[in-house]
């Protein structure tokens, strides 16, 4: 199998992520994260959050809420504009993505083509004249804008239910709260307001596993500046700075995997300035992995026209003006994916033997400590059960006490706990015990009473 399918298959034997509602067939573009998925997320949340929020003087935190005011996405041009060029096969009556299918035959086909600049027209014309099908071979239809936000209703009583829409980004909660944090909190141009939340968008694409899915989960940053005071283009360029700085250093993603690419000015969304995505280089090719906008003041403005509220920055003099945002937002799932894709390894041993490991940066792995007795032994036992009953206060930690050492180091490797710890008969008598590195390999004696520094030490260096 290829990398892509092997992850996959890992992320369910190992409890990572499992299809949703699978005893009932699954649902498309639909996922659940197992226990150890659950736990990475987790870890990936905690460190955004303490790097972007926690950290920064200039930072506020923000939890609102997946159904706002229908209002708010009319304001913001999401009810008007968010959409996907779709086309449906004219035989079976599936549906795809037009970009997508253009940009599968051009490559296929090895063409030069730039399709984030086309508009529905051009994809239209492109697939007559190439007479690009659909992957069972029938003719499509012509390309339409297809609308991502998914609608519901609330209400009791039938009738008197009132349209609303799940949020299609966490940013809208951000500037629709931005008067009361003004009005709350203690703030001073520029600062930020930083949010991680669940979004939803009727994607027509299906695959690639968690990649693309209609329930995720976004970490955006609304950054908030006077534009007379503040050069934006050095401002972005922090921000850019401080983006890659988290995936290289924080989450320990090779330089290599990662590349900056400018939005042209036709793919460009309509409220952004200037947009630069990061790509990293998955199984499948370079996609888009985090997204940084220069939005100028098209929100907060668009808010103030509909709401007809003031959302205007007042200054010591009594003037006024709207503050312009610089905007990096990206999906947990995906730094999830990315996570993944980089540290499978699968590893030759020799003599036909191989082993799956899971190389995370210790501070980000799901378990960080396992602990285990040699073999099957009440002695022993109870001296591993006071040393993981000792560390799980600071640490994820697993015990296991199958007696099979072996099997043991594999199940812990593949899961990716970067440290194993076992205790053996002469533990009983010199108070230390063997620590076993996941990526090495390599085992070194400690007393016990120098675990916890030892491991605080290596997890966070």
């Amino acid at each position: 199998m290829d990398l892509f399918s092997n992850i996959v298959s890992f992320c369910k034997r190992r409890g990572f992520v499992y299809p949703t509602s699978e005893i009932y067939g699954g649902i498309s573009n639909s996922y659940d994260y197992g226990p150890y998925g659950a736990q990475l997320l987790k870890n990936i949340r905690s460190i955004w959050w303490k790097t972007f929020v926690e950290d920064r003087d200039d930072m506020l935190g923000l939890d609102t809420q997946i159904i706002q005011h229908p209002q708010t996405w009319v304001a913001s041009g999401h009810v008007g504009s968010f959409t996907d060029p779709l086309v449906e096969d004219k035989i079976n009556h599936k549906r795809y993505r037009a970009d997508h299918l253009i940009e599968n035959w051009a490559e296929k086909n090895k063409k030069d083509i730039t399709v984030e600049d086309m508009k529905l027209d051009e994809m239209a014309s492109y697939i007559i004249e190439n007479n690009i099908r659909s992957p069972e071979g029938n003719e499509l239809t012509e390309p339409k804008a297809f609308n991502l936000l998914f609608e519901t209703e609330i209400g009791t009583v039938s009738g008197d239910k009132s349209k609303v829409y799940l949020r299609g980004e966490t940013a809208q909660g951000i500037f629709s709260n931005y008067k009361q944090i003004t009005d709350s909190c203690r703030v001073k141009l520029p600062f930020g307001v930083g949010q991680i939340g669940k979004s939803f968008r009727n994607e027509i694409t299906q695959g690639q596993f968690i990649f693309r899915t209609f329930e995720f989960e976004q970490a955006e940053i609304e950054y908030f500046f006077d534009p007379n005071t503040s050069d934006w283009k050095l401002l972005m360029d922090q921000w850019k700075k401080d983006m890659m700085d988290f995936l290289i250093n924080d989450l320990g993603i090779s330089s290599e995997k990662l590349r900056w690419r400018q939005h042209t000015d036709k793919e460009r969304s309509h409220y952004s300035k200037d947009t630069y995505d990061i790509d990293f280089e998955f199984s499948f090719g370079w996609k888009e992995l985090w997204g940084i906008a220069y939005r100028t003041d098209y929100d907060l403005n668009q808010h103030i026209q509909h709401s007809g509220k003031p959302l205007q920055w007042v200054k010591p003099d009594g003037s006024k003006f709207t503050p312009h945002v610089i905007e990096p937002a990206v999906g947990i799932n995906r730094l999830f994916f990315m996570l993944l894709t980089q540290a499978y390894y699968e590893e030759d041993l020799g003599e036909g033997k191989t082993r799956t490991v899971l190389k995370l940066k210790p501070s980000i792995a799901p378990v960080k400590v396992a602990i285990f007795p040699l073999q099957k032994d009440e002695k022993l036992d109870i001296l591993a059960s006071s040393v993981y009953k000792d560390l799980r206060k600071l640490f994820t930690c697993e015990y296991d006490n199958s007696g099979n050492i072996g099997k043991m180091y594999r199940r812990q490797d593949e899961i990716g706990t970067p440290y194993c710890l076992v205790i053996d008969y002469e533990s009983l008598e010199d108070n230390c015990l063997t620590i076993r590195d996941r990526d090495t390999m390599k085992q070194v004696r400690v007393p016990i009473v120098e675990v916890k520094t030892w491991l605080i030490q290596k997890i966070h260096e």
